[in-house]
């Protein structure tokens, strides 16, 4: 789960140039932290989730919030929206630290910790230019809580050119009124290597397929051929699945404009 983390002023600097980026870009940027759960150990962490939800609840914390979503391999990934790195410091544990005691709270994330290995943050930017909603560019997909995320790895050199192909996929899809809707998301800062990320909601597993297979239809030859030029900069390649799990999110009444779906 999240952690307080101490801010250097050589990080601040850095994440700066990331965020009048996306301000430029008219991007969002994300604060996310991902737990890569071992399989014996799920149901432990989830329990630990639920346990920290109902303390901040119970607490009425309102010095952070979190969505939660959760991939088939185990990975939970803790989504946050922030304007800045300032954010990631301010928004932190302590005033619950401070109203559960030193004991408890440490007892709350030892919880966590025996649940994985490998965890950590990054911050992830959602691009406006490149996603396709054209009813509205919206992380909330009411009544479609499946998630199925492509990663797409690009070398630093390829960027630009990805981009351009990535934006002529967008017209496609406009141009054919397909009713796959996605949201790109790129890599920002403490991450290693660039990638893109599409991110489709639905209302499960057989209504993804489905709506896949019908574009893959509806977009016919244009369509090989356009993934088949972005595909030309792509150096690796991961889809995964999963879902958004709200039981496990934590959202006070103060930060309700700050919401997040995935």
């Amino acid at each position: 789960m999240k952690l307080i983390i101490k801010i250097t002023s050589f990080i601040f600097c850095a994440f700066l140039s990331v965020s009048l980026w996306a301000q430029e870009g008219k991007a969002q940027a994300f604060w996310i932290h991902e737990d890569q759960v071992n399989p014996s150990m799920r149901m432990e962490y989830e329990k630990a989730s639920k346990d920290l939800v109902a303390a901040c609840k119970e607490n009425n914390i309102q010095t952070i919030n979190w969505a939660v979503a959760s991939m088939d391999d185990g990975t939970y990934l803790s989504i946050t929206p922030i304007e800045n790195l300032a954010d990631i410091q301010n928004k932190n544990f302590g005033d619950l630290q401070e109203k559960v005691g030193e004991e408890k709270f440490t007892k709350m994330f030892e919880n966590f910790n025996k649940c994985y290995d490998n965890h950590g943050d990054y911050v992830a930017l959602l691009l406006p230019s490149l996603s396709y909603m054209p009813d509205g560019l919206s992380t909330d997909t009411p009544g479609k809580n499946y998630r199925v995320w492509h990663r797409m790895d690009v070398s630093a050199g390829n960027l630009q050119k990805i981009e351009g192909k990535m934006k002529e996929l967008k017209d496609l899809f406009a141009s054919k009124k397909s009713k796959m809707h996605y949201r790109i998301y790129r890599s920002g800062f403490g991450t290693m290597g660039d990638y893109y990320t599409a991110v489709i909601s639905a209302k499960d597993a057989l209504e993804y397929d489905t709506m896949s297979k019908e574009n893959d239809n509806l977009l016919g030859e244009d369509g090989q051929k356009l993934f088949g030029e972005v595909f030309k900069y792509v150096e690796a390649y991961d889809v995964k699945r999963g879902g958004m799990r709200p039981e496990l999110a934590y959202q006070p009444t103060a930060l309700s404009n700050n919401t997040v779906k995935d």
